[in-house]
C-alpha cells in the first residue's frame, strides 16, 4: 500500500520503518516539527509535509501517529473524502475521525515503541473500522507486519490500553526506582536482570498469580519489617513496598 504517516515521533518512526520493511511505500511524512519530519522522511525515502492543509491526497491510507490529545486537532482539519484514515491510539475513540473521511478506523500497536531502539519488537495490533471495507483493509495492513492482529472496539481497546500501562509503564517505573536504590547503596542492578527476565518468561507458561513468590505471598511479616526499615531513606519506594505487600497479602488470603 501507499501510505502517508502523520507524525514524526516514536510511533510514527517505528511504524514507518516496519511498514517500509514489509514492502509498503511511505509516500509522505506530515507534521509540524521540521527537524524530525525531514529526518524521518529522508530515512523512509518519503516526501515531507509541514502543513497538513497541503498533504497529498493520493495515498491509499493515512495513519495518524501522534499523541492522544493531538488526534482531535488533526481530525478537525484533515479532510480525505473516501481515503482510509486511522489513528494509532489506545484510549481515543474511533469516532473522533468521523468527519475526516467516509472510511476511518484504528490501527493500534499494543507495544511500547521507541525510535532509538536498533531492533523492532513483536507488535500485536488492535484494529477497528467504521465499515467492513475499512476493517478488512486495516486488518490486511496489520497482518502484513504482524502475526498477532485482532479486531477491538473502543471499549476493548481501552481495556487493553489500561492493562498495557500497568504491565509496561508501572513495571518500568519499579525498575527505575529499584535501580536508584541499587545505585544509592552501591549494589549492581544488572545482577537483577536474570531475575526480571525469568519473571517475565514464566508468564509464557503459567498464570502469574500461581508464580507469586516473596515474603508478602507467604505472610512473612518479619522480613517485610526488615525491608521497610531499610527503606526509611527512600520514602517513595517504601510507600510502594507497603502498598504492594498489602495487595499481595490481600490476594493470597483469598
Amino acid at each position: 500500500m501507499n501510505i502517508t504517516i502523520i507524525g514524526s515521533g516514536n510511533t510514527a518512526t517505528v511504524l514507518g520503518k516496519l511498514l517500509k520493511q514489509n514492502h509498503h511505500t511511505i509516500e509522505e511524512i506530515a507534521g509540524r516539527n521540521e527537524t524530525t519530519v525531514n529526518a524521518l522522511a529522508q530515512n523512509l525515502n518519503a516526501q515531507a509535509c509541514l502543513d497538513i492543509k497541503t498533504i497529498n491526497t493520493e495515498s491509499d491510507a493515512y495513519i495518524i501517529a501522534v499523541s492522544d490529545n493531538a488526534v482531535a486537532e488533526i481530525s478537525a482539519v484533515l479532510k480525505m473524502n473516501n481515503k482510509i484514515v486511522a489513528h494509532t491510539c489506545g484510549s481515543v475513540n474511533m469516532n473522533v475521525l468521523e468527519k475526516t473521511s467516509e472510511n476511518f478506523g484504528v490501527f493500534y500497536p499494543l507495544q511500547s515503541l521507541r525510535k532509538e531502539l536498533n531492533y523492532t519488537p513483536s507488535i500485536p495490533f488492535l484494529i477497528d473500522g467504521n465499515n467492513a471495507f475499512t476493517k478488512q483493509t486495516l486488518n490486511g495492513l496489520a497482518s502484513s507486519v504482524s502475526k498477532n492482529v485482532i479486531a477491538a472496539n473502543d471499549a476493548t481497546r481501552l481495556s487493553y490500553h489500561l492493562s498495557a500501562i500497568i504491565v509496561s509503564n508501572f513495571s518500568n517505573h519499579l525498575f527505575a526506582l529499584a535501580k536508584q536504590y541499587c545505585d544509592a547503596h552501591h549494589t549492581d542492578f544488572n545482577l537483577l536482570l536474570p531475575l526480571i527476565e525469568e519473571t517475565v518468561n514464566r508468564m509464557h507458561y503459567y498464570d502469574p498469580a500461581v508464580m507469586q513468590t516473596g515474603p508478602a505471598a507467604r505472610g512473612d511479616k518479619a522480613v517485610i519489617q526488615k525491608h521497610l526499615q531499610l527503606l526509611d531513606d527512600a520514602p517513595q519506594l517504601k510507600n510502594i513496598y507497603e502498598m504492594m505487600s498489602e495487595s499481595i497479602q490481600s490476594l493470597y488470603k483469598k
